[in-house]
């Protein structure tokens, strides 16, 4: 099934297909739960017979995607809560079973987190906790452990970027069609649960903006997403606009985050080369970006009464009121606190922490509240051994940094992992989205050779755009 979606030139065809599935989905579940099995059922076999990595990053990369839509659907037990961890971890045990690595980053980061998982310091810590903190984390080492070394075409990754954005235009259905008319709702300087769909708001708006991210890449290459450039455009600022009217900023940031390391890798290639790489304009690129943005925010602005921007300006029903003084703390929404405290519970346990899962019970201020930044959880809860595996996450990063890629598949690359390691520090790892994308951004995008040969004998590079957009 995952083949006849990626090969089929009926894309706008698909694209509907999707907005018909949020929709239904929000009404019953059991249309996705369908849909999910019949994929998974159509599709495993062939992926784990596979040779390639390509038909596994495919397969991970689409039914993953449908965790958000599974929970605000309340698809479970028939479509697993917290699907994107266990899927993740079944396919990447698979895969690391199936494929050689080339690094075994990976196999030491799972092994330095699992000292914590044997002793509780709060005595209140139980296995659904426990397999809560851990799989994030685990999912990330081992993503890390099956991607490392391992190469796609270009052609794939833009098939890997279609494919994945199509469960989030399935999310976005779902929220509109939930959304109540925008003269009912009441905006607050806070979470809006009305615009999320029944979902986190915060997970809800870190999907909007990964989704406002990837149609962007396709805008700025004129790759062909749904087959229309209108429907590219309405996509763009239908993801921001939605995003943006779930008031929760971690995850809009995120995606605009994203587009700018894409302009800085575009930014500093050097003239001569954009041609060879068919980078498109700098300056044409920037002005359409920015009138995208600034039209997106304006209109959910404008529809908010000005709260949205006092929103992300950070002020609070309080700070504003003068009852509450602005702070860092409180722009945070108390993430600055939580943080804090972790840092006390790693000072008084330095080498392996207080145990996977029992930070939340041992914080004074904070007490039984979620780490929303991973870092101190990995600190607090893992110790020192927490700390060595964020270097080594660091230490990725740097290798992401140092491929010999060219700016466009590079800047998409680092933009994968840096949205998703920013989702850490105001998500933790409790989506998808982390660890599938820490690593999908090892994958090295092979160029594409041009049939031209320059003088002197040196093969000329022409990456291309083998899936030109149709105009409507």
């Amino acid at each position: 099934m995952i083949k006849r979606i990626i090969s089929s030139k009926s894309r706008f065809g698909w694209v509907l297909f999707h907005v018909f599935l949020g929709i239904a989905s929000s009404i019953t579940p059991w249309g996705l739960i369908a849909w999910f099995y019949l994929v998974f059922a159509t599709s495993f076999y062939v992926v784990i017979k596979s040779k390639s990595i390509f038909p596994f990053c495919l397969f991970i990369a689409y039914l993953t995607s449908f965790e958000l839509l599974a929970r605000m659907s309340q698809t479970s037990p028939f479509i697993p809560y917290e699907l994107g961890k266990y899927l993740l971890f079944l396919m990447l045990c698979i895969g690391v079973y199936k494929f050689k690595t080339k690094s075994h980053i990976g196999l030491v980061m799972v092994l330095l987190l699992l000292p914590s998982a044997f002793f509780d310091l709060s005595g209140e810590v139980n296995r659904g906790s426990l397999i809560f903190n851990l799989m994030g984390p685990i999912n990330v080492a081992m993503a890390i452990w099956l991607f490392y070394g391992k190469s796609i075409s270009k052609l794939q990754l833009i098939r890997l970027l279609r494919i994945s954005i199509l469960p989030l235009i399935a999310i976005l259905a779902s929220t509109i069609f939930k959304t109540p008319s925008y003269n009912e709702l009441e905006f607050t300087l806070g979470a809006n649960f009305a615009t999320s769909g029944g979902g986190g708001s915060n997970q809800v708006s870190t999907v909007l903006g990964l989704g406002m991210f990837i149609s962007f890449i396709f805008l700025i290459n004129k790759w062909n997403l749904t087959g229309y450039r209108i429907t590219d455009f309405l996509l763009f600022f239908l993801f921001g606009f939605q995003g943006l009217l779930t008031f929760s900023r971690g995850g809009i940031l995120g995606g605009a985050l994203g587009i700018m390391i894409v302009f800085y890798f575009v930014i500093k290639t050097p003239k001569r080369h954009k041609t060879l790489f068919k980078l498109p304009n700098l300056g044409k690129a920037f002005l359409l970006s920015l009138f995208l943005v600034l039209i997106t925010f304006q209109v959910a602005d404008s529809l908010t009464g000005g709260l949205l921007s006092l929103r992300y300006l950070g002020e609070t029903e309080g700070t504003l009121a003068g009852t509450k003084e602005k702070s860092l703390n409180s722009i945070t929404t108390g993430r600055v606190e939580i943080f804090l405290e972790d840092m006390q519970l790693w000072g008084d346990s330095p080498i392996l922490g207080v145990g996977a899962g029992a930070s939340s019970y041992m914080r004074n201020f904070s007490y039984f509240y979620l780490s929303h930044v991973e870092m101190s959880r990995l600190l607090s809860e893992h110790g020192l051994l927490g700390l060595i595996y964020f270097v080594l996450l660091l230490y990725v990063l740097l290798q992401i940094l140092l491929k010999k890629q060219t700016p466009m598949e590079k800047g998409i690359m680092v933009a994968f992992f840096i949205i998703a390691l920013y989702t850490t520090f105001h998500a933790a790892m409790r989506t998808y989205l982390t660890p599938l994308f820490i690593g999908l951004s090892l994958l090295y995008v092979k160029p594409t050779m041009g049939k031209k040969t320059p003088a002197k004998g040196v093969k000329k590079l022409e990456p291309i755009h083998p899936e030109p957009v149709s105009v409507s």
